[in-house]
């Protein structure tokens, strides 16, 4: 795969990290489409019981590739596809058989921040970081805004989403989005501990407590993927992106 790879530190275990680290491991198209075969693959392989997710260099993700939102922007039909798209593939972290455990070692902003909702447990380096930057562009964070409110509660979604805030480690424990933070060069080594403490277990047991926490998790997807899409579309949008991308 060419934004993730994949290796087998410990008996069960999966280790994922995301490969971009000259972009801060931005999400494009690839990236989404490649996380849903990859959730796949680690569902299907009866030798990984647990996998870790974590990113290259100094991020975990900074979330969308903004030059691709300028490709697609004003084609609402475009648009409404690369949303599905995203929120299958988050989805596709909750739908995993497996338990998926967040290592985030850095900037988890936008989708970063996503995609940390969608994992089964989080473990936070001091120095990461979490934003839904998504305002800052125009634009609401589709998933998070769904997600958010189960994870976080309500007050630290509205906090998160409205603002486009960014908070350290620390906060993100106290908001419920991070179970444990850990020293940078102690995160990995942690992460690996309770995975291998999970791929100890009866896998069955796993996977079924793992599907019924997550049952129920569908609604409000649909209108967030319009509501979203709208925003695409919009004049300041545009703008914004364009002055991101030209900075």
């Amino acid at each position: 795969m060419e934004r993730f790879d994949i290796t087998s530190p410990r008996p069960g275990v999966a280790l994922v990290t995301i490969a971009r680290p000259d972009k801060l491991n931005a999400m494009d198209p690839l990236f989404f489409r490649e996380l849903i075969a990859l959730t796949g693959e680690l569902g299907a392989d009866p030798e990984v019981r647990a996998a870790v997710l974590t990113g290259a260099g100094r991020a975990f993700s900074a979330g969308g590739d903004i030059a691709s939102f300028r490709e697609i922007a004003g084609d609402t039909a475009r648009v409404r596809r690369h949303l599905r798209l995203v929120f299958d593939a988050f989805s596709s972290v909750e739908r995993c058989p497996v338990p998926v455990i967040g290592a985030v070692n850095g900037i988890a902003h936008g989708g970063g921040t996503e995609l940390t909702l969608a994992c089964d447990v989080v473990y936070a380096a001091e120095s990461a970081t979490f934003a839904f930057r998504e305002p800052t562009v125009g634009l609401t964070p589709g998933w998070g805004v769904v997600r958010g409110p189960e994870v976080m509660g309500r007050h630290w979604t509205r906090l998160l989403a409205l603002s486009g805030r960014v908070i350290d480690a620390g906060t993100a424990a106290r908001a419920g989005l991070v179970q444990e933070v850990l020293p940078d060069a102690a995160l990995l080594d942690a992460a690996l501990d309770l995975a291998t403490e999970m791929a100890a277990l009866p896998p069955l047991a796993v996977e079924v407590g793992k599907a019924f926490v997550n049952r129920g998790t569908e609604p409000g997807f649909a209108e967030a993927v319009e509501a979203t899409a709208l925003l695409f579309g919009t004049a300041e949008h545009r703008e914004r992106v364009a002055a991101f991308l030209e900075r």
